[in-house]
């Protein structure tokens, strides 16, 4: 037997398991070599040449996979004509296989995807899109409909994307650093439109409006929301996780917020990172000490496991892709003050194969987990070594499981009482479908008492929470209903009590006031943390009235979010009313919100 270095020796294992960047994997053994926990196995669901590239994924109520193949980028079309993008829809064929149907195939610059209200809705820059299905064929019924236009061409890897319906009926996305984009509808004059760069958005289906939700972090390419519906990002180079509040300005890879009085910024609610420090350019290649803390700087894809499948150790735990480490990384949230701390676990999935390339998770009908693997030797910098790979995996555990069918013809009452499902796929599903039917005035007259009904009943947060939220998506919660909320004995009630009070326009001044009296004997830091967020809506001569006591609580002082989001709030209020400003300044007992009202009205006088 030959006598090997050391080195070698222990490296073996490692060198066999990965593929060289000469060897092209085949789908099938791609799938058998993964590294899983005991229990769970991965399925390959489809491969080239069925697919590649996929770029983003959604599911619809049938539980069918609907994929966008993205073959404009790295070099996204400038011309405005059709491209070669493709969307397909995957289902199984009844032969452990899936039939692959072609719904569009001359797309352009397609990276984000969403069903809903008739129709798909595609991240397709510089526009948001909607195209509309025919009804009973998986096919348009005609040519899509821009919603929304003034997305950069030029932000490369870092265009907007994510399209994930949030749990209050509103459509959420992401947007990279790289370029600054200005949003509005077809025809909008330059001034009027609305400057982003990295950040969250939302845009609502039927009052069709547009907003920012938070605004910085690097290139964001996951988002999903927790058991009690707290909003999540995944990013790349700086730290991986953002827990997002409305409002929020968080740190970002470079440059300045687009705010120049925000002053100080929110860091990631992460208490450690997946490499092994140093500059985030040493982390390429995910091995050595960068493998063992995590694989590397660039993640995509957020998913945090909701489904009743898996082993109840697993929910509520995020998973998200690590591109240079080939495998998928988890966290665990503590609370943390008003917001969490996320703690790092062990790696839940190991690709052995250097070509992996995750970039979405998402969740599967039957309670286990979809994965994409834009499978490539390069990765988002690399914008001239592409291969026309691509991979989608299916991660299960224990027995195969039946899904839920087709949740559309489930009647009203029947969606009702699925938001009791300990499996989120299936609440999400049913929640959306009311929603639809609600727009088009289809839905039975007591399904809103039947949701207040399902929420006085529950004693569990989440099924309490899900019954609050099918509630307002169908517009039978308005104020005269959420008002009472806000003395709720549940603090996360209490806490979407205040953010769907100032969801739509500018709340009434019964809505100011209660909030003014909820922040002066509020004991929660995530309530106080909510009413701060819901200064950004108020009118600007209202928002005093509620700092004021919220600036009383000492304790709040060194909190990773609170003080931050109160400055954010008040910030367009201090030029208005300079005595007032100053009568808040010299009332506080947060040093943060002092400094940063010292320093805007100095601002004032430069």
């Amino acid at each position: 037997m030959p006598r090997w270095p050391l080195f070698l020796l222990l490296c073996a294992p490692l060198l066999l398991a990965a593929p060289q960047e000469s060897e092209f994997p085949d789908p099938q053994r791609s799938a058998q070599r993964m590294q899983v926990p005991e229990g769970f196995r991965v399925e390959l669901v489809a491969g080239e040449p069925t697919l590649i590239k996929p770029i983003a994924a959604t599911t619809d109520e049938r539980g069918r996979l609907w994929v966008v193949e993205s073959h404009s980028y790295p070099h996204w079309l400038k011309g405005g004509g059709p491209g070669k993008d493709r969307v397909l829809i995957l289902e199984p064929d009844g032969k452990g296989g899936h039939r692959c149907t072609v719904f569009l195939d001359q797309g352009s610059n397609l990276s984000g995807i969403a069903l809903g209200f008739g129709g798909v809705w595609l991240c397709s820059a510089p526009n948001l899109i909607f195209l509309p299905i025919e009804p009973g064929k998986d096919r348009p019924a005609g040519p899509p409909r821009v919603l929304l236009d003034g997305w950069s061409l030029n932000a490369k890897h870092n265009v907007f994307n994510g399209l994930t319906w949030g749990p209050d009926g509103w459509l959420y996305g992401l947007n990279g650093i790289t370029d600054t984009s200005r949003i509005g509808k077809p025809g909008t004059p330059d001034r009027e439109r609305i400057r982003l760069n990295c950040g969250v958005w939302r845009y609502h289906p039927t009052r069709h409006t547009f907003e920012v939700v938070a605004w910085g972090t690097t290139n964001p390419w996951g988002m999903d929301w927790n058991d009690e519906g707290e909003l999540f990002i995944t990013n790349c180079v700086i730290k991986h996780l953002f827990h997002v509040v409305p409002g929020a300005h968080f740190v970002r890879m470079y440059g300045e917020d687009l705010n120049p009085h925000v002053y100080s910024l929110i860091e990631s609610c992460a208490d450690h990172i997946h490499w092994a420090g140093g500059n985030w350019t040493t982390s390429r290649g995910g091995q050595g000490e960068h493998s063992a803390a995590g694989g590397g700087h660039a993640h995509a894809g957020a998913l945090f496991y909701l489904g009743d499948a898996w082993p109840q150790s697993y929910r509520n735990r995020i998973f998200m892709g690590n591109i240079h480490g080939n495998r998928l990384n988890q966290d665990r949230l503590e609370r943390a003050g008003s917001t969490y701390s996320a703690k790092h676990c062990a790696d839940f999935l190991f690709a052995r194969d250097s070509w992996f390339r995750p970039l979405w998770l998402h969740a599967a009908a039957d309670g286990n987990v979809y994965v994409g693997d834009w499978h490539d030797t390069g990765e988002c910098h690399n914008y001239d070594k592409t291969h026309p790979s691509g991979r989608i995996y299916k991660v299960s555990f224990g027995l195969s499981r039946q899904s839920a069918g087709d949740l559309g013809q489930l009647s009203d009452a029947q969606l009702v009482r699925q938001q009791l499902s300990r499996n989120e796929w299936t609440v999400r599903q049913a929640r959306r479908l009311l929603q639809q039917r609600a727009a088009a005035g289809q839905l039975s007259a007591d399904t809103g008492s039947a949701l207040w009904r399902l929420f006085d009943e529950q004693k569990h947060t989440p099924t309490r929470l899900r019954a609050l939220w099918a509630a307002y998506v169908i517009r039978a919660a308005d104020s005269k209903r959420l008002l009472p909320l806000l003395q709720h004995a549940d603090e996360a009630v209490r806490v979407w009590a205040i953010r769907l009070l100032v969801d739509v326009g500018e709340p009434s001044p019964q809505i100011c006031q209660a909030l003014t009296a909820q922040a002066s004997n509020e004991k929660s830091p995530v309530v106080r943390l909510a009413l701060a967020s819901a200064l950004r809506k108020l009118p600007l001569d209202r928002r005093f009235d509620l700092a004021t006591p919220l600036v009383a609580h000492a304790e709040d002082a060194a909190d990773p979010c609170l003080p931050h989001l109160i400055w954010y709030g008040i910030e367009p209020a201090v030029p208005t009313d300079v005595g007032r400003a100053v009568a808040l300044l010299e009332q506080s007992k947060i040093p943060l919100v002092r400094r940063s009202i010292a320093r805007r009205l100095a601002s004032l006088v430069e």
